[in-house]
């Protein structure tokens, strides 16, 4: 009930005539207002009660140089990395506001979706949590907006890059990119994303 309270003061929701609880309280307002005007803040909250709720531990693999006549029994090794605080509140958010599919394919499996950034991480701190700075893809695509191999356009269709374009065509490259050329995506369905493109 308190996410239909929530959904009553969701303009995306309301605006396709859904009204959701009429009783929202002053604190569902409060809330609201809250989650909708600091993102950023909001996810560093949630990822560290997450990780004070469900501490994890993360191992990688430590790459060391092949030696002649080399014992190649794997072995882990703790090492310090650099995590993406709030990572995991963005994942999230992005794959619900699509319905947990592909925004190019329609791929359902949730295994396979990437919360890609449309901005990159790396160059604007100010929306690296902000959902609207989110497609939810497959990982093929996801790394394929990432190398410059796709795009969106303004009026949301897919772009193929001329290296793309130039590929020799066959049933796999037109299952993954030619059969989407220049259609639409489809649009979330949960939240106003895409306001950074």
């Amino acid at each position: 009930m308190k996410l239909t309270n929530l959904a009553s003061l969701d303009p995306k929701i309301v605006s396709t005539g859904r009204k959701g609880l009429t009783k929202a309280s002053k604190a569902d307002r409060e809330i609201w207002n809250e989650m909708t005007s600091d993102w950023g803040r909001i996810a560093a909250e949630i990822n560290q009660t997450v990780r004070r709720l469900a501490p994890t531990t993360t191992d990688q693999e430590v790459q060391e140089p092949p030696q002649p006549d080399a014992d190649y029994t794997g072995l882990t090794k703790a090492t310090l990395i650099e995590a993406r605080i709030g990572q995991r509140f963005f994942r999230q958010a992005v794959l619900s506001a699509y319905d947990f599919k592909c925004c190019i394919t329609g791929l359902a499996t949730h295994e396979l979706l990437v919360a890609s950034h449309i901005v990159p991480w790396r160059t604007d701190s100010s929306n690296r949590l902000n959902p609207r700075n989110g497609l939810c893809l497959s990982a093929l695509h996801d790394r394929a907006f990432d190398q410059g191999l796709i795009t969106i356009s303004e009026n949301f269709q897919l772009l193929l890059s001329s290296r793309i374009s130039k590929m020799k065509r066959n049933r796999y490259t037109d299952d993954a990119f030619f059969a989407y050329a220049d259609k639409p995506i489809e649009m979330p369905a949960k939240s106003q994303v895409l306001n950074v493109l």
